[in-house]
């Protein structure tokens, strides 16, 4: 009976005993504080990127269509073909235009025809008529002059000298008109103008007529490579509507579009590392080439261009690219990351640091982002420790440090 009042009371010291101990290690936890990590804060080279999507692009395209409405009779390139400049792309029944094409030579074979006619013929023949009119009507003067004296002297009646005087004003208008003939075929005359007038119309039939014959041709206006075709020989296609667009030879820039409030970190000049997505391992350079005055209004977004020195050979039209354009770099710069800054994007960040085993709170001010680091303006020192991950503490409460890394 002795023995087992023993054993009760030993059990009930024990359970005392270790009831003060678990109190008393609980106590001590509580008045040490929570176990942390933290890290400590170091000097690395920070880079600054702003990252965009886009589509790779040429400067222009060029839409080819037809300036006539006709019928297709042959389209000799596909889509994804390089042609040259010059090189017939589409070609349309010419059979009518080139019949008026050479109707509308003939008229101006014509039209020459006749000013030589005017030059070689006419002209030299009103000038033999001319001189023949004056010479009759010297001769009518003559006539007239005897009349006149042997009516002065009676001779003669009236009747003689009234049929003189009528062959001499005869004489004179025939030799008026020769004259009005000559000066109208000589160049400076009306006839051989309205000669000149009719070449030059027909000349310029002619070169419409030509032209309208070309349109049966559809030339590659620039080297380049035919991205997309809406014809097949046989269609009847209506003046005005694209039937290839051509993806010119030359420079290749990336369009991307940014946001707005990343505006002040762009500019002229500045380099860029570009992948496209279907090849996502193989990086290339770019260069911000362009940056457009405005907003768009509904995306809030700013169109900027990316030219690309050395275009790799899987690049192609359309193709989706991811760019990170460099804006900033500090090298040796006091760093800590990102996870660490509490408020970030408020105006007033500040982070837990470890002093003394107790957590303060600090206020920083930052400075460039670089992937998971922000650079520490003020309110760090080399050193220092700050928590990482977020936790919940009291200004001013001990913490225990479980471990301090080193980035």
């Amino acid at each position: 009976m002795l023995a087992l009042t023993w054993v009760r009371a030993y059990r009930w010291h024990l359970l005392v005993g270790c009831a003060l101990f678990l109190v008393a290690a609980l106590g001590w936890h509580w008045w040490m504080g929570p176990q942390v990590v933290a890290q400590s804060i170091q000097r690395r080279d920070l880079v600054q990127t702003v990252v965009a999507t886009g589509r790779v692009q040429t400067p222009h395209r060029v839409d080819m269509g037809a300036q006539i409405t006709g019928t297709v009779a042959r389209v000799s390139a596909v889509e994804g073909q390089t042609v040259r400049q010059g090189e017939v792309l589409i070609e349309l029944v010419s059979a009518e235009l080139n019949a008026l094409q050479r109707q509308a030579e003939m008229a101006v074979v014509q039209a020459r025809g006749r000013l030589r006619q005017l030059q070689d013929l006419q002209a030299p023949v009103a000038q033999q008529t001319l001189h023949q009119a004056l010479a009759q009507a010297n001769l009518a003067r003559s006539n007239w002059q005897r009349q006149k004296e042997l009516f002065d002297q009676g001779f003669v009646g009236q009747a003689a000298l009234d049929e003189s005087r009528k062959a001499l004003a005869l004489a004179d208008a025939q030799a008026l008109s020769a004259r009005k003939q000559l000066e109208s075929a000589n160049p400076s005359g009306s006839e051989h103008a309205l000669a000149l007038g009719a070449v030059a119309e027909a000349q310029a039939n002619a070169q419409t007529a030509r032209a309208r014959a070309r349109y049966a041709r559809i030339e590659a206006p620039v080297a380049g490579q035919v991205i997309t075709r809406h014809v097949e020989a046989g269609d009847v296609v209506q003046a005005g509507k694209v039937l290839m667009t051509l993806s010119p030879e030359g420079r290749t820039q990336l369009v991307v579009q940014i946001d707005e409030k990343n505006l002040h970190l762009i500019s002229l000049g500045q380099q860029a590392l570009a992948s496209a997505d279907a090849y996502a391992q193989q990086h290339f350079k770019a260069v911000v080439a362009f940056i457009h005055p405005g907003v768009n209004a509904q995306t809030g977004a700013v169109e900027v261009r990316l030219d690309v020195p050395e275009k790799p050979e899987f690049l192609k039209q359309d193709m989706t690219v991811s760019v990170d354009m460099e804006v900033a770099r500090r090298d040796k710069a006091l760093a800590l990351p990102l996870n660490a800054v509490h408020d970030i994007s408020s105006g007033a960040p500040w982070v837990w640091r470890v002093v003394a085993g107790h957590a303060e709170h600090t206020p920083v001010q930052l400075g460039l982002r670089g992937g998971d680091w922000v650079e520490v303006l003020q309110g760090l020192r080399e050193g220092d420790a700050v928590l990482e991950a977020p936790v919940n503490l009291r200004v001013g409460q001990r913490v225990r440090l479980q471990s301090v890394s080193v980035p």
